[in-house]
Order: structure tokens, then C-alpha cells, then sequence
């Protein structure tokens, strides 16, 4: 079937990916097949449902290489989960005693999409292969093709998503601001929140982009710049259980010797226990429309550098997050590349009718390929066991890590 109209959709949190994919997408189409007309939903599924889209024009197509140099995404992104009813009916998105995904369906056939590229992650990709598989009960054909687009590097069976080395290097630079903050006072406790719900991907791979450019500095410890003070102390994933009387007794060493302590936190490490904590004292757990827990409300860090401010003698606590600014950033010269190499195959096989999320699939051998959306899932966590996160471990005084979190692999 010949392929007349092309939607696009960015959605879920953003990642230093979505403004250049849209890019890409609408340059490919625009060089092998100028005459398929592209719309784009604003705001994700919320645009859908509302049927609220941007029309890409002559103007957009001629100048479409200039999203190559922003963050964020010019389409707009929104967390509208389409089998939550409750919360569609609440927004107005739908009406009541309506089913979302036939909406949603009936959505596209009227606005006559032929293909529907997706950038996000799991959630929203399998959510349009639902929607996919949907409209093939009423007659209408839809091929779906995804974009992987997440910072926490999480979804399988795919090796790299979109983003999420640029945002593990906007991490390493917001920490060396960061840390500078580190002799602002005495016994400093700096603690840098990174994002990463279930996966500690990304506070690995900051902390090992944030150390690989203290490798590339000079030093002046006659003046009291020295490696150790502006060095990360301890990392923490959520895959990996958190000893706090252990770590605190290695960390109070560091703070007598070195005079401050920084650590690198998964904003999901440790959540479990603070729940926990919370549910037992009887107070509601924040959650979103996809059931997860509110971390900026619950404030991961800060209830860690309680913790170990208190048993580190920490005169002065400081709790940074990276995420809104690791995630918006523009996407870096190794994402562009991946980038080009996605959107490219992206478009060639929605015209070719193959449907699928276009990843290095790991279980064949990392090939570049549409991914079957039945393979496609969320919360690929960490493989804390890898030679380089053991080594860094190691070179700060941390060791292997000291057990598995109960949510772990």
C-alpha cells in the first residue's frame, strides 16, 4: 500500500534526542519520498486524542536540519498513557465511558496516517503497536515504527537509546560545577542526584564521563587543588543495595582525610526503603498517571544526605540534580550519528511496511533492525558487573559492589 501521510509523536520525558530525530525523519522523507505529506501531533498521545497536529511545510522541510542543533523536542512532549481511562477522563482527553485506544485509533483513521513514527520509550512504543494492531480490526492499516529514546539506556533488547550518551556527558558538566561547590565550606557532603528510576545507567556512565575529565586536568595541590577533593567518593544504582552504616564508615574516612565527600545517587536507588518508610508511617505515596512514584516529591537525595550527613559529620550539605538539565540538552556528535542511522532505516522500512522499533538488537548479534514490538520492554536494568563500573568502583575506595537490591537482575 502506497504511503500518502506520515504522523510523528515525541513522547514521555525528554531526552537530548527528539528535537534531531524529528529532524532526521522529516529530512529522509523529504530526499526519497517528497510527495508523503508529514504531520506532527503536539504534546504526544495528548495531540492524538485531540487531534491538535503541526502540518510540516516547505518551509519545515527545507530547514529541518537546523532541529539537529536544539534539546528538547519542537513538537512538545506530554505522559499521557492511553490505558489509564481515569486519568484520560479527568484531563477532558477523552470522553467518559469512551475506550482510549479506539479513540485514539478512530483518531488516525479520520486524520488518514498511513504510518506513525513514535520517539520514546517501551510505553510509548508498544501503546502504538497496540493501536496498530487495533485499527487492523477495522480495516485500516497502520505500520508503526519507533525511535528508542531514553536516558536511562533501558529498554530491551536494545543496546543504545537515543540521548542517552549525550545525557551521561551534560551530567559530567553540571557536575564540574557542581562539584567546585566542594570547599564552599568545611566537611562538605555534596551529593548529585542523576536521573534513573529502575536503572542506574546513567549515574554509572556520568560518573565514569566526570572522572575520564579529571584524567584530562592538571592539578596545584601546593594551593590545595587536588584530584581527591574534586573526585566522585561513592556511586549508588538502583540494581545495587545501599549499606549505609558501611558506606558511611568508608565515606567518614574520605571526609577526615580529604575534607569533603561527593557521591553520584540514582534518584531510584534506595526508594524501596523510603516507601517503605513512608507507608509504615502511614503517609500517601506520590504516584503519576503510569502508577510510578513522584521522586522529586518523595526527594531521594536529600533523604540520603540525611543519612549520611549525620554519621559523616557533614558541616554543610549540598543536593544538586542534573536531570532537566541532562535531558534537554542538544544531542552530542555520538547520538547525532546514531540518530541518522536510526532515522534513515526508520523511514525505509515504514515505506517498505515493516513495522518495529529500530535498534542494535542485542539478542542478534547487535544488528541494526526493526525490532518486533512483542520483544520490545522497559526497565533493562544495569549490569553492574561490568569490568569498567568494577574498576571505577575499585579506584575510589568502593570496592565491588555490596549485594544486589531486591529489584535488581
Amino acid at each position: 500500500m502506497a504511503v500518502r501521510r506520515v504522523a510523528l509523536l515525541t513522547a514521555g520525558g525528554f531526552a537530548p534526542c527528539l528535537s534531531s530525530a524529528v529532524g532526521g525523519l522529516i529530512e529522509r522523507y523529504s530526499a526519497v519520498a517528497p510527495d508523503v505529506e508529514i504531520i506532527a501531533y503536539k504534546h504526544g498521545y495528548q495531540g492524538l486524542l485531540t487531534g491538535d497536529y503541526l502540518t510540516v511545510d516547505a518551509t519545515v522541510r527545507d530547514k529541518a536540519h537546523l532541529l539537529h542543533r536544539y534539546g528538547g523536542s519542537p513538537i512538545g512532549n506530554s505522559r499521557v498513557k492511553l490505558t489509564n481511562t481515569k486519568d484520560l477522563v479527568a484531563r477532558g482527553l477523552v470522553p467518559e465511558g469512551v475506550d482510549p485506544l479506539d479513540f485514539a485509533a478512530q483518531r488516525l483513521t479520520e486524520d488518514g496516517v498511513d504510518v506513525l513514527h513514535t520517539i520514546g520509550g517501551d510505553d510509548t512504543n508498544t501503546t502504538a503497536a497496540d493501536l496498530a494492531a487495533h485499527l487492523e480490526k477495522t480495516g485500516h492499516h497502520l505500520t508503526v515504527v519507533g525511535l528508542p529514546k531514553t536516558i536511562d539506556n533501558d529498554i530491551v533488547p536494545i543496546r543504545q537509546s537515543l540521548g542517552a550518551q549525550t545525557a551521561a556527558e551534560q551530567a559530567s558538566k553540571f557536575a564540574q560545577n557542581v562539584v567546585a561547590e566542594h570547599n564552599s565550606g568545611s566537611r562538605m557532603l555534596i551529593v548529585h542526584e542523576v536521573m534513573g528510576r529502575n536503572c542506574g545507567w546513567l549515574t554509572a556512565a556520568a560518573a565514569r564521563e566526570y572522572r575520564a575529565w579529571l584524567d584530562a586536568q592538571e592539578w596545584l595541590p601546593e594551593i590545595g587543588l587536588t584530584r581527591e577533593a574534586w573526585d566522585v567518593h561513592g556511586v549508588y544504582v538502583p540494581e545495587v543495595e545501599i549499606h549505609i552504616d558501611e558506606e558511611a564508615e568508608r565515606l567518614k574516612t574520605v571526609m577526615d582525610t580529604v575534607g569533603n565527600v561527593t557521591i553520584f545517587l540514582s534518584e531510584g536507588a534506595g526508594v524501596s526503603d523510603i516507601v517503605d518508610l513512608m507507608e509504615k508511617n502511614g503517609e500517601e505515596v506520590p504516584r503519576d498517571a503510569f502508577g510510578h512514584v513522584r521522586l522529586n516529591e518523595i526527594n531521594p537525595g536529600a533523604w540520603f544526605g540525611k543519612q549520611f550527613a549525620e554519621k559523616l559529620g557533614a558541616e554543610k550539605v549540598l543536593v544538586q540534580k542534573s536531570g532537566y538539565f541532562s535531558r534537554s540538552a542538544p544531542a552530542n556528535e555520538t547520538d547525532l550519528d546514531l540518530i541518522r542511522q536510526m532515522t534513515t532505516m526508520a523511514v525505509d522500512r515504514a515505506l517498505e511496511g515493516t513495522p518495529g522499533v529500530i535498534g542494535h538488537d542485542e539478542d542478534r548479534d547487535d544488528e541494526l533492525r526493526a525490532i518486533e514490538f512483542d520483544r520490545i520492554a522497559g526497565h533493562k536494568p544495569f549490569d553492574y558487573r561490568l569490568p569498567w563500573y568494577i574498576e571505577m568502583l575499585e579506584q575510589i575506595g568502593q570496592g565491588r559492589p555490596l549485594g544486589q537490591h531486591p529489584g535488581g537482575q
